[in-house]
């Protein structure tokens, strides 16, 4: 049987190649709540409510049975012009909206200054009933967070920041704002970061198992970071490609010195 230096040389770089860009990756590093038969969703989930937190837009609106009464606790409406034509142009009336400064406070009308940061929703409301309710029988008041976002960076399909309406979100429902991770993000070792009461946390989850249902991170508070790293076959693949055709030209010369030393 004759020896082919040649297609020896084709095949070893085809192989050398093929190697640099491929590696097995298992189901358990792929697949969702793996084990979702085997927990117990916690009670607690269905009452989780998101915390005050400082640099927080809050639009807050009291009304009472006459609206003239509820008035005076209430912020004044700000016009604006929306309209790329001008001879077109409409108002629009903006409620404004109150700023949690660094201590966690507020200033309310008539109240003054409220303490409100590390309150949930429901004790803000409840705060408010008591104090108004000094003031206005059976007021009626509704509380928002305007500017609650989370941020995704890494492996996933779209990263961005998004706003959140609900005030109430999921990591699997922030993942899915950003398509879903690409197929290098690991699963296992998901980085949120979290500020809260302006101490900084550094979390890891892994929604390859479905325990993280029931930890403090299956929702997400405001300003979240969610980080999806990178696996490995990503990482090598980032530090192979620029240097691609010198590590093929160097294998080919070794090969190449090889069969002629021993031809």
């Amino acid at each position: 049987m004759n020896f082919n230096p040649y297609s020896f040389l084709n095949k070893s770089i085809l192989f050398i190649v093929l190697g640099l860009f491929f590696s097995c990756a298992s189901k358990k590093d792929i697949v969702y709540y793996q084990n979702i038969d085997a927990i117990n969703t916690s009670q607690n989930i269905a009452s989780y409510e998101v915390k005050i937190q400082p640099d927080d837009l809050l639009m807050i609106i009291v009304s009472a049975e006459d609206p003239e009464i509820a008035i005076p606790f209430n912020l004044s409406t700000i016009s604006t012009q929306n309209s790329s034509n001008l001879q077109l142009a409409t108002g629009q009336q903006t409620i404004q909206s109150y700023l949690v400064d660094r201590s966690g406070n507020i200033e309310f009308p008539v109240l003054g200054k409220l303490q409100v940061g590390g309150l949930s929703r429901t004790e803000v409301l409840q705060l408010l009933k008591d104090k108004v309710g000094v003031y206005i029988k059976n007021p009626i008041i509704n509380l928002r967070i305007t500017n609650f976002k989370i941020s995704l960076q890494g492996e996933v399909n779209v990263p961005g920041t998004y706003s959140v309406a609900s005030e109430r979100v999921t990591l699997i429902e922030a993942l899915s704002m950003a398509k879903d991770l690409t197929i290098y993000g690991k699963r296992h070792n998901i980085l949120i970061i979290r500020e809260m009461n302006g101490v900084k946390s550094y979390n890891r989850v892994d929604i390859t198992k479905a325990d993280f249902i029931n930890s403090p991170f299956y929702y997400l508070a405001q300003n979240d970071v969610v980080y999806v790293q990178p696996n490995n076959v990503k990482v090598n693949a980032s530090a192979v490609g620029p240097n691609t055709s010198v590590i093929i030209s160097a294998v080919s010369l070794l090969i190449t010195i090889s069969v002629l030393l021993f031809k």
